[in-house]
């Protein structure tokens, strides 16, 4: 029996709902359907690979295209995407995102990791550790650390471009030096001149630290979770139209970075698994069921979700 085949039993008897037909009501309870691991359209990820070759032939790409967002003209990894060892839980290895600069563009360089574009309706989730403080270096810099969905921006006001966003900023920044975590559904946007169509819940205080974050997208809303707890849910007009590839990021605001210091500074941001169920509503204690199943078995990257039709190029550079 195949280790991924394992971990979807182990999985439905602890939740009763990974084999769940169709996409659930956001509403109603799931209910348990038999169906073959092959169909049942889950992704998870551990980040235990050993290299940026493993993470690859896990189908992930690490950004090395220029562009939005961040500093015009800083670079994009491929350095500041690593693997880790989890100091805090021997064993268990963290993917790391590093952005560092010294208040020039040409020592500036941003991190983005991006997998294929075929994610759509159903349960999203991340286990992801943010820091309010560099690693290196004085603080102050506008940092954003993200997780998110995206698909690409064709061309400005794109009626198909579709966004879910978690974002966070310690150091505040777009005109709000407040300490906040952005939860940000899009209808469509237009770069420059900058004019955005969206939907966003504001958290005003610092999450330093671990976190399960967790959307819900199914039936025309989307939900979101913060360690078990929903913020907000969002609706009508910024719901995803097309699918999407799922992706973090780290990177520094245009015109955030703090004026007179060529002092070096690095930001870090860790994340510790991802989850997706395709077309079902999880609750928060179903995903954490789930992983918690996978990992007892020994499956540290599994991937039913398929492939769009037909399929859809990521090209990791937004």
């Amino acid at each position: 029996m195949s280790a991924s085949r394992r971990a979807f039993i182990a999985v439905a008897a602890l939740s009763g709902v990974l084999g769940l037909a169709g996409c659930a009501s956001i509403n109603a309870p799931t209910q348990a359907v038999a169906a073959p691991v092959a169909d049942a359209g889950l992704f998870f990820d551990d980040f235990s690979q050993r290299d940026a070759a493993g993470l690859a032939k896990d189908g992930w790409i690490l950004r090395a295209k220029p562009g939005h967002p961040g500093i015009e003209g800083a670079a994009w990894g491929p350095d500041t995407v690593t693997l880790v060892d989890d100091i805090e839980r021997p064993g268990n290895r963290l993917l790391r995102l590093v952005a560092r600069t010294d208040g020039s563009v040409q020592g500036t360089a941003h991190a983005q990791l991006c997998h294929a574009r075929k994610f759509f309706e159903g349960t999203y989730a991340a286990r992801v550790r943010f820091n309010d403080k560099p690693a290196v270096g004085p603080d102050g810099d506008v940092v954003v650390q993200t997780f998110y969905v995206v698909s690409p921006l064709r061309f400005d006001f794109d009626p198909e471009y579709s966004e879910l966003d978690w974002e966070y900023l310690p150091n505040g920044g777009w005109g709000d030096a407040r300490t906040r975590l952005y939860g940000v559904t899009w209808q469509t946007v237009r770069i420059d001149p900058w004019k955005a169509y969206n939907q966003p819940l504001q958290l005003f205080r610092s999450v330093d630290g671990w976190h399960v974050l967790m959307m819900q997208v199914a039936e025309g809303k989307t939900r979101f979770f913060l360690d078990g707890v929903q913020l907000d849910q969002h609706g009508g007009r910024n719901y995803p139209a097309v699918p999407m590839s799922l992706s973090f990021n780290l990177w520094f605001s245009p015109g955030g970075l703090m004026p007179n210091s060529n002092a070096l500074r690095i930001y870090q941001q860790d994340i510790d698994w991802v989850f997706h169920a395709r077309n079902r509503v999880l609750s928060p204690a179903e995903v954490e069921a789930a992983v918690q199943a996978w990992r007892t078995n020994g499956t540290a990257h599994t991937d039913s979700v398929p492939a769009a039709n037909p399929p859809l190029v990521s090209s990791c550079d937004f």
